[in-house]
């Protein structure tokens, strides 16, 4: 099974930008969904963004415009760039990687919920003004 490690992650201002990546061991992920979701002390676990092996897209609206979900078969790594950092994106950020022939919104919602699929331990990402 593959193993997954996050990667990137630090602390940045406001505004700032941060590009965290995921790297998959053991295991080719090249069909796989990919994706990454985060979750914030007392807050519950929020899917982020999602990639389907064929390169569809999805994301949190709270993230769209600012964060870009992109994957490198070639590395089997995928990464989140993140730009326009807020405080609200002060998270612990976790990849995933999932089997099947999903869209990518059933994707990132099985992958938050722990519904199949693989997980890093996370990477934490701090803004602060």
């Amino acid at each position: 099974q593959p193993q997954l490690a996050e990667s990137g992650g630090g602390s940045v201002e406001s505004g700032g930008t941060l590009t965290l990546s995921c790297a998959a061991s053991r295991y080719n992920v090249s069909g796989y969904n990919l994706g990454w979701f985060r979750q914030a002390p007392g807050k519950e676990r929020e899917g982020v963004a999602a990639i389907t092996s064929e390169g569809s897209t999805t994301y949190a609206p709270s993230v769209v415009g600012r964060f870009t979900i992109t994957r490198d078969n070639a590395k089997n790594t995928h990464y989140l760039e993140m730009t326009n950092l807020k405080l609200d994106d002060t998270a612990t950020y976790r990849c995933a990687a999932l089997w099947g022939r999903l869209t990518a919104a059933r994707a990132l919602d099985m992958m938050t919920r722990g519904d199949g699929g693989y997980w890093g331990r996370g990477t934490q990402v701090t803004v602060s003004s």
